[in-house]
C-alpha cells in the first residue's frame, strides 16, 4: 500500500492499545491513519482518546438493538463509511456474528491476553495462575468465525513469578500488548502481513527483523524491569519469500 492505510478501531474500554497504535501512526512508524473509533459502550475513555487526537468517533450501543445481527449490520454500515483497509479490535468485548466476520475476513485483527490456543475467552490471567503456568502472554490473530480461533500472527511471552497476582500479571501483559499490536498493524499497513486460506503470510524481511529483535526489556509502572520475548507462531505460518516490502 503506497498511501496511508485507513484503520478503523473498535473498542469497549479504556483504549490503551488504541493509544499505542495512534502514537505510532502519528510518529510515522505505522504507515496508516486511525480514521474512526467506534465503541459499543458509552462513556469509555477510548472515546476521549479519539477526541484528543481529533479522530472521528461514535457510540453504537449494542443494548439498543434486539439482536446481534442487527447491531452488527449497523456497525458495518458505519465502518464502511470510512473504507477501511484494516479493522482493529482493541479490547472490543463483543462476539461478532459470522456474516460480519466473513464480510471483513482477512482485514480484521484482534488481540487476546493469552498464548492461544490456550485460554480462549475470559479470565485468562486467573486461569494461567490457577494452572501454575510458567509463562503467559498475549496473541495477535486474524479474526475468523471461530471465537479466538483465527490464525495467530505473533505472540509476546513473559515468565510468571511465584508471587504474581492477577493484577500484577495483567499489568505486565498489557505492556507487551502495546509493543506487539502496533507491530502487527505496521506490517499489515505496508503489505508485509496478510491472511490467505486461513493462514498467516509474512514477508521475508519481517521474519528476519523479528529474529534480530526477539527479546525486549520492559518496565512496569513500579520500574520493575522484565523480559518479553516476541515470537512468530509458526504453526501454520507461511513465510512469503517473494515479498520485497521495505520496512522502516
Amino acid at each position: 500500500m503506497n498511501k496511508l492505510a485507513n484503520i478503523v478501531v473498535l473498542v469497549s474500554g479504556s483504549g490503551s492499545n488504541l493509544q499505542a497504535i495512534i502514537d505510532q501512526c502519528e510518529s510515522g512508524q505505522i504507515l496508516g491513519k486511525v480514521v474512526a473509533v467506534i465503541s459499543n459502550k458509552p462513556n469509555v475513555y477510548a472515546l476521549e482518546r479519539a477526541k484528543k487526537h481529533n479522530i472521528p468517533s461514535t457510540l453504537i450501543d449494542h443494548n439498543a438493538f434486539d439482536s446481534r445481527e442487527s447491531f452488527d449490520a449497523e456497525l458495518a454500515k458505519y465502518i464502511d463509511n470510512y473504507q477501511p483497509d484494516l479493522i482493529v479490535l482493541a479490547g472490543f468485548m463483543r462476539i461478532l456474528s459470522r456474516d460480519f466476520v466473513v464480510k471483513y475476513l482477512g482485514k480484521m485483527l484482534n488481540i487476546h491476553p493469552s498464548l492461544l490456543p490456550k485460554y480462549p475467552g475470559l479470565h485468562t490471567h486467573k486461569r494461567a495462575l490457577e494452572n501454575n503456568d510458567e509463562t503467559h502472554g498475549a496473541s495477535i490473530h486474524f479474526v475468523t468465525p471461530e471465537l479466538d480461533g483465527g490464525p495467530v500472527v505473533l505472540q509476546s511471552v513473559i515468565n510468571i513469578k511465584n508471587d504474581d497476582t492477577v493484577d500484577e500479571l495483567q499489568e505486565r501483559i498489557a505492556q507487551t500488548e502495546w509493543l506487539i499490536y502496533p507491530l502487527a498493524v505496521k506490517w499489515f499497513c505496508v503489505g508485509a502481513l496478510k491472511m490467505s486460506q486461513e493462514q498467516v503470510w509474512l514477508s521475508k524481511e519481517v521474519v528476519n527483523n523479528l529474529t534480530n529483535l526477539q527479546r525486549f526489556y520492559l518496565k512496569t509502572t513500579l520500574n520493575d524491569e522484565f523480559t518479553c520475548q516476541i515470537i512468530i507462531n509458526t504453526n501454520g505460518a507461511k513465510y512469503d519469500e517473494e515479498s520485497s516490502v521495505k520496512l522502516n
